[in-house]
């Protein structure tokens, strides 16, 4: 019971000022009871609180009294007293008490307060919380363990509110936002303040306390992953690189900081941190080993900023493997290093598909590394490093982009320079430029954090390379011009070439290296998986030859070479794309017209396809039932009368029609008819390749039509599809004239016209008017009575309201065609007497 007196003294204490504060208009029982409150917040011999009093303020009724001071600030008591007394009495709670409560309240109220004077004032409290350096204290309570028993929830959200502060306060205060608030200066202040807790964990610790650096190595890898890495690690790295030269406690603390950072945020300390740095020397006084110990540093440092990112400057790439060879327990993975980096840079894939920028950053860790290898380690990789140059240098010069054989060259000169095979060296003439310049460079060793020389020890530079080059090519031509001189003037007549007459090249054509493919399936291949331009194009150009000219071939692979064909774009910018694709295509349709047909036609309702590649179906069925619509004519040994006409030319007198014509044509010039019947005799029915598939064509499109898709509304707001469907089964229609199922497209085309017929976009009602036409033209007359007598009467009447009613112009005039096709069909049937007698 005596442990709890205490407990109960403050509570009673604690809610008496609440009350008194809540109620009272007197001046002096407010300042009594803001003084009885601050008396918890004493230190020293002075007080008038004992210790466990304080102690049980702090933890259970602290952030209490901060959010009863929040939400009464617009009370009178508070305006009535003066400055004086407010700085030292309400504000003074703020910044005498715990600071991770008084943060969180201060934090709450900004979020809650409107603008006004007294949001300006939560918000000027809060400044003077940040230049007191309240946030080290808050720190450095927590590596002091002081609050071990809060929650992980509450650790969390402490951590969010110090990381995101100038974001909360941005959102909240906009235009009138405070400069120590922005990101610039609030994180450089955050950064000192975590740097003073260090210290004072140093002093700490020589002192014998035990300290914690969980807390701020959890803040540190929050800025880091948050994106502020730059600002923090720009005040505390130059400051640590100094520090931790002559102080070792130091170097420890850093080290447990770096093992503390959750794993989650490693990489992003890390980055920061080599970019940050001075040298290799300053980051091993930093991190130790924790290459070593941590498998996620190890990750990063030693494979993720060599291999997998290239955006770094060449100074984090001397700073990571510098760090990694000045250690006799980190040498290994140098080596480790070597030989991956070795590998990617002489993968031919990955001289293919790479980045430029990304083979260079390879390059320069690769003769980084070899500058740091020692003479026993080079002769260990000896082996494996003369196939990395001899396979990488083929790759690259092989290449086609100059600046890939460059690298190629200059890297071949490093390494051979550097394991000197034989005492010979690689030479190689190129432009010298900073790139090549910076390549060899590269391989001057890097002593400690100062500036890399410029010089080049042990490799030649390329004003060297060139100069002796140019004198080895002058002295020989020098050599070859003397031995000529040295003959008798006999030989130099004989051997001269003064006589002979140059060769014409100007006519000369160059040859393109591509050539196009001769097989469908090689074309196939080259539009699915090839990314040159030239072949993509080259193979669309020949791909409709080629169908129309294989046709076994092309029924192998129709279906698939036309879903190539629907789904290929113009990545190449090629000229004449959209009428070579379509023209393909329409030989397909052509060639194996039943598979590719029921293919497109199965696809123009499927989900997943724009309104273009609907369109472009439309036009590829219209185009190939016209083409197949054609007369089939029969051309026996057409290759032979070929010949035959071009090597024999026929005498006039042989042709026994000729002289015929000629007369024919003189009696009907000199003849006068007072009337003139049909001179020519009406055209033949002739058979067709479109007649037997003309349902294949058009039944399948007038499927699925009334359902709405996700992307797909044919009887909603897709008018411009609708429309040319309609036209495009009105040319179906049209085209099957005396086709055996003519008859059945008729009824269902003026079944699905019909309920359209009102539509309020003039290309549909155009579409339906064509079609209705297609109808009366290519339906046999006999059927029309006998199949639509119930539908050609209204029929007749809707198209006589259209031709007289109708806005559009196009409309009305294929509704009087139309009437005149459907009377000139409905007479000729009743004056058959088969047709009365079935119509009685």
């Amino acid at each position: 019971m005596e442990s709890l007196a205490p407990n109960i003294e403050v509570r009673q204490t604690v809610a008496q000022c609440f009350r008194t504060l809540s109620t009272s208009t007197d001046n002096k029982n407010v300042i009594a009871a803001l003084q009885t409150l601050s008396s918890h917040l004493d230190e020293g011999p002075e007080s008038r609180t004992t210790p466990v009093q304080r102690a049980e303020f702090r933890r259970a009724h602290f952030t209490r009294t901060l959010q009863f001071l929040v939400s009464n600030i617009q009370a009178d008591w508070l305006h009535s007293l003066t400055t004086a007394q407010c700085t030292e009495l309400w504000d003074g709670l703020f910044l005498r008490g715990p600071p991770e409560q008084a943060l969180l309240v201060l934090m709450e109220g900004i979020g809650e307060l409107r603008p006004s004077m007294n949001l300006n004032h939560l918000v000027s409290i809060t400044e003077r919380f940040l230049q007191s350096g309240r946030l080290a204290d808050l720190l450095w309570s927590y590596c002091l363990e002081t609050g071990a028993s809060d929650s992980l929830q509450l650790r969390e959200t402490l951590l969010g509110r110090i990381v995101a502060l100038p974001d909360l306060t941005a959102n909240r205060l906009h235009p009138n936002n405070r400069p120590l608030f922005l990101p610039q200066q609030y994180y450089r202040l955050l950064a000192t303040d975590m740097l003073t807790v260090l210290e004072r964990t140093c002093k700490a610790l020589k002192d014998g306390t035990d300290c914690s650096l969980m807390f701020v190595a959890q803040t540190l890898g929050k800025l880091c992953i948050q994106g502020h890495s730059g600002l923090v690690l720009a005040v505390m790295a130059p400051r640590l690189s100094v520090c931790t030269r002559s102080d070792m406690v130091l170097q420890r603390v850093c080290w447990k900081l770096l093992e503390n950072v959750p794993q989650r945020w490693m990489e992003s300390v890390l980055t920061g941190l080599v970019q940050s740095i001075s040298g290799p020397d300053a980051l091993g006084r930093i991190i130790g080993n924790l290459v070593l110990t941590n498998k996620k540093a190890q990750f990063v440092l030693t494979h993720k900023l060599l291999l997998l990112q290239y955006k770094y400057e060449t100074q984090v790439l001397r700073i990571v493997l510098g760090y990694l060879a000045s250690d006799r327990e980190r040498r290994p993975l140098l080596l480790q290093v070597l030989r991956s980096v070795s590998q990617a840079w002489a993968n031919p894939s990955a001289v293919k598909h790479t980045p430029l920028e990304q083979q260079l950053y390879v390059s320069k860790a690769l003769l980084l590394c070899m500058s740091l290898l020692k003479d026993s380690e080079l002769q260990e990789l000896r082996s494996e490093l003369l196939q990395c140059m001899l396979g990488g240098m083929q790759s690259h010069l092989d290449s086609s982009v100059v600046r890939i054989r460059h690298m190629g060259m200059v890297v071949g000169e490093c390494l051979s320079s550097r394991m000197d095979i034989n005492g010979t060296k690689l030479k190689f003439e190129y432009e010298q430029d900073e790139e090549t310049k910076e390549l060899l460079s590269l391989m001057t060793p890097f002593t400690g954090d100062e500036s890399e020389p410029e010089s080049v020890n042990g490799v030649s530079s390329p004003q060297d390379i060139s100069g002796v080059n140019l004198s080895t090519q002058n002295t020989s031509s020098q050599n070859k011009s003397e031995t000529p001189s040295s003959k008798t003037d006999s030989d130099s007549d004989l051997d001269s070439d003064d006589e002979l007459t140059p060769y014409d090249m100007s006519g000369d054509q160059k040859i393109n290296e591509a050539s196009p493919p001769r097989y469908l399936r090689d074309c196939l291949e080259a539009l699915i998986s090839s990314e040159d331009a030239v072949r993509v194009e080259l193979s669309l150009r020949v791909a409709e030859g080629l169908v129309r000219k294989n046709v076994f071939a092309t029924r192998e692979i129709s279906v698939q070479l036309t879903k190539v064909l629907l789904h290929m774009e113009d990545k190449y910018n090629i000229t004449g794309f959209l009428t070579l694709r379509q023209a393909t295509m329409v030989a397909l349709a052509v060639t194996d017209c039943i598979p590719v047909t029921q293919y497109l036609t199965t696809e123009f309702y499927s989900l997943n396809y724009s309104l273009r590649q609907r369109l472009d179906i439309l036009e590829v069925l219209a185009l190939a039932a016209q083409e197949l619509s054609k007369p089939i004519t029969v051309n026996r040994d057409s290759s032979l009368g070929v010949a035959a006409t071009t090597d024999v030319t026929p005498y006039p007198g042989d042709n026994p029609v000729h002289w015929r014509q000629v007369v024919e044509k003189r009696i009907q010039s000199k003849t006068k008819r007072l009337s003139k019947g049909p001179t020519q005799l009406p055209a033949k029915a002739t058979p067709n390749r479109y007649a037997p598939v003309a349902g294949h064509f058009f039944f399948p499109l007038l499927r699925n039509y009334d359902k709405p898709q996700m992307t797909f509304d044919l009887l909603g707001s897709d008018h411009l599809v609708l429309g040319r469907l309609i036209h495009t089964l009105g040319l179906f229609m049209h085209l099957a004239v005396n086709a055996p199922v003519a008859a059945q497209m008729g009824r269902a085309l003026l079944d699905f016209v019909w309920a359209v017929r009102y539509h309020v976009d003039q290309m549909v009602r155009r579409g339906v008017l064509f079609a209705v036409c297609s109808v009366f033209l290519s339906m046999p007359s006999q059927n029309l009575l006998v199949d639509l007598s119930d539908q050609l009467f209204e029929t007749r009447t809707w198209l006589a309201d259209v031709a007289e009613g109708d806005p559009d112009a196009d409309c009305r005039n294929l509704a009087v065609q139309s009437l005149v096709l459907l009377d000139k069909s409905l007479k000729k049937q009743l004056q058959d007497p088969q047709a009365l007698n079935l119509e009685s």
